[in-house]
């Protein structure tokens, strides 16, 4: 816009002057110095948007780390601790720049360019000898373990170092931190949580050390066999996700629904082989019911939560019943009361789980 309407009062301006300059009239150069100088005036107005536009970057990045002396948890039992930042590689920078075109008829669109940032670390939780794991937070939100690409050293006194650490530093720097329990993780993205690291808290389970007298030691390490309850769920001891699609186009997972990423009856089987190290055997319960409290006249029988949808991938089978014929368990504010039978293939599942364990 300044363009035309400087380069039309140059012309009237040059035209008033009258005369030419190198055999042009000073109407034609009025009118072209009004037009460069309406350009510069539109470019930095209308124009200005053209230059790239950096979403993310960070000038520094600040890790808390542990300091020389600082103590070094002891957990007994279960315990939500912190830990300390005891190695961290650099940070890694990547940009990805998208958008900036513009046209000749058209004023230039700025361009985005797109921070990133991963880094690699190494954090100590508590002096070992650590059972497992369990539950993780970033900044107080649950986050499932598999999305970290974490490594857990349980603090023997035999524990290796970390491969990430050992390609960073060398064989000859790495240490093995042996004795302390300490989780690695690698090529950690910081994007989802604003491009920095944030505050890592782990649920730790410590039982009594190996070797503890057996009158002293606790229960975690005396349990041999342990009962599979209640026993219920359609797809509750499945290893297999089973989805439900009671819309078109809107799946949901009947038997995942902790962080862990795994299905309920495998992150559970993982939590019983690694908190009770010693048992050796679980009994399985599967619940059927019955009509009547009188047993001379009580049918038992497998019963489903609701007949409208099966599931995509193990449609609910039991005893050669199927879902449309199987009664309904009770309900109570059209909600069941109690889960279904669970389905035998979702059982052979389970059990053929629980023989690998």
């Amino acid at each position: 816009m300044a363009t035309l309407v400087l380069s039309a009062a140059g012309m009237a301006l040059g035209g008033s002057i009258g005369g030419t300059v190198m055999g042009l009239s000073m109407a034609t150069v009025g009118r072209a110095a009004g037009a460069v100088l309406g350009h510069a005036i539109d470019q930095r107005i209308l124009g200005s948007g053209s230059d790239a536009v950096a979403v993310g970057r960070v000038d520094r990045l600040r890790l808390t780390g542990a300091g020389e002396g600082d103590a070094i948890a002891r957990v007994h039992g279960r315990m939500r601790v912190g830990g300390q930042v005891i190695w961290a590689s650099r940070f890694q920078e990547s940009a990805t720049t998208t958008g900036g075109s513009g046209g000749k008829w058209r004023a230039p669109e700025p361009g985005t360019t797109q921070y990133a940032y991963q880094v690699s670390l190494a954090i100590a939780l508590c002096e070992g000898e650590i059972a497992r794991i369990g539950r993780i937070w970033a900044d107080g939100v649950d986050i499932a373990p598999l999305a970290l690409n974490m490594r857990v050293y349980p603090g023997t006194r035999t524990q290796l170092p970390d491969p990430k650490i050992v390609a960073v530093e060398g064989a000859d720097h790495a240490p093995a931190y042996r004795g302390t329990a300490y989780v690695v993780l690698e090529d950690l993205p910081l994007a989802q949580f604003g491009n920095r690291v944030p505050q890592f808290t782990f649920e730790v389970m410590r039982p009594a050390d190996p070797g503890t007298p057996a009158a002293m030691n606790d229960i975690a390490r005396q349990v041999r066999g342990v009962a599979l309850i209640p026993g219920t769920g359609e797809y509750s001891m499945a290893t297999t996700q089973v989805n439900l699609s009671a819309d078109f186009g809107n799946a949901v997972a009947i038997n995942v629904n902790s962080p862990s990423g795994g299905t309920d009856f495998t992150t559970a089987i993982t939590a019983l082989h690694e908190e009770l190290p010693r048992c050796g055997s679980v009994t399985v319960v599967v619940s059927w019911f019955g009509d009547d409290l009188r047993c001379g006249v009580c049918a038992v029988q497998p019963r489903v939560e609701q007949r409208a949808v099966d599931g995509d991938v193990m449609p609910w089978v039991v005893a050669g019943i199927d879902r449309a014929a199987a009664g309904l368990v009770p309900r109570q504010d059209d909600r069941p009361v109690y889960g279904g039978t669970p389905a035998d293939a979702a059982v052979i599942e389970g059990l053929r789980a629980l023989r690998a364990k």
